[in-house]
């Protein structure tokens, strides 16, 4: 069973959380050219965890609604959407899922949904947070780096104008260099600032406009991977999240909407 609509009915009604994670929420938007991504959390019933359904998110892109196919390139204003059950949401962030940790981090302004449950999430960050997550920041720069210049795999194409006009995808490059910079924060102080932090925020958006050339790009991102190496040894946070404390969260949610849900 993989209905869109089913697993809509399953998400929308369970969010505890839901908000901003794309170029809007980090601060690095250029007006009229972004699309909107978001990202939320939901309960599902007790018959897709313990019983033969079967749910770990819900995606929903308005670009494939429009022309019809999933491959559809977003447009400025779309919306791209990805709810995922509680374990999953859990599972991801321990492991130090970069995007995935930006639920637990979202200013007000960028909440579109939160329960009582998902401000209760919200203040369980601190047991996300360890080196074992930086681990994945230094891993992701890295993909990334490789993926930029063509030694993993295809080079990132999808932007072609951005290819034709700076001779690199440029908004890559500052989500490259984005990733690393909150990577170090997140390992000095075991949280994410969002919107960035100036001059950083300022920085990366002269990237994205073209106003740095590859090489100095390139450049900036070995010097962000050698400083996540080096964090992975000196940061203060624990080697690894605090298993116990976010299962007992994840279980105890599960039993309390189990309570009070209607079968689906």
């Amino acid at each position: 069973m993989n209905d869109p609509e089913i697993f809509r009915a399953i998400a929308e009604p369970n969010t505890i959380l839901r908000g901003l994670v794309g170029s809007t929420v980090h601060g690095l938007v250029l007006s009229g050219t972004d699309d909107r991504d978001e990202m939320g959390v939901c309960v599902e019933p007790r018959r897709y965890v313990v019983g033969f359904g079967q749910f770990e998110q819900w995606v929903y892109r308005s670009a494939a609604e429009r022309e019809g196919h999933a491959g559809a390139r977003s447009r400025a204003g779309d919306l791209d959407l990805t709810v995922f059950s509680l374990r999953k949401w859990a599972r991801l962030a321990l492991q130090g899922n970069p995007t995935v940790l930006l639920l637990l981090y979202l200013p007000d302004d960028a909440v579109v949904l939160r329960t009582s449950v998902g401000e209760a999430l919200q203040e369980l960050a601190p047991a996300f947070a360890s080196r074992h997550a930086g681990k994945r920041f230094l891993g992701y720069l890295e993909a990334q780096r490789q993926r930029l210049v063509g030694e993993r795999g295809q080079r990132d194409v999808n932007r072609t104008e951005l290819v034709e006009k700076h001779g690199y995808d440029t908004k890559y490059a500052m989500h490259m260099l984005r990733l690393g910079h909150q990577g170090v924060e997140f390992l000095e102080s075991g949280r994410l600032t969002l919107p960035m932090r100036e001059p950083v925020r300022s920085h990366l958006m002269e990237v994205r406009s073209g106003r740095s050339n590859l090489v100095d790009v390139l450049a900036e991102c070995a010097d962000l991977e050698s400083r996540l190496a080096a964090l992975l040894e000196s940061s203060p946070l624990p080697t690894n999240p605090d298993l116990r404390t976010v299962e007992s969260f994840v279980m105890d949610t599960y039993a309390s909407a189990w309570a009070s849900q209607k079968e689906a």
